[in-house]
């Protein structure tokens, strides 16, 4: 493995690519592959990934993966306390 990687690096400089590119190149391959073996199941990808949910929603916005946005949850309902009756029986 770490030949490979090894190689992987000398192409890479070779091709004159810099740090951030390569950052960018290797964390959008890796998120995009964790994604698609857990089905896009984005709280397994994080913790495979080893980051928090919230950060890999972030790259993915960032990086353009899926829709590009984090899913949002409707918003819980408040709490209402009991119905008051507007004639109360005399």
């Amino acid at each position: 493995m770490t030949e490979k990687f090894d190689g992987l690096i000398e192409r890479m400089l070779e091709a004159n690519l810099l740090l951030p590119e390569a950052v960018e190149l290797l964390e959008r391959s890796m998120i995009y592959r964790v994604l698609e073996r857990n089905a896009g199941n984005q709280c397994a990808a994080a913790k495979q990934l080893g980051i928090h949910r919230n950060t890999l929603q972030r790259k993915m916005a960032e990086f353009g993966i899926g829709n590009g946005k984090a899913r949002r949850r409707k918003p819980v309902a408040k709490a209402v306390g009991p119905k008051k009756r507007k004639n109360p029986a005399a």
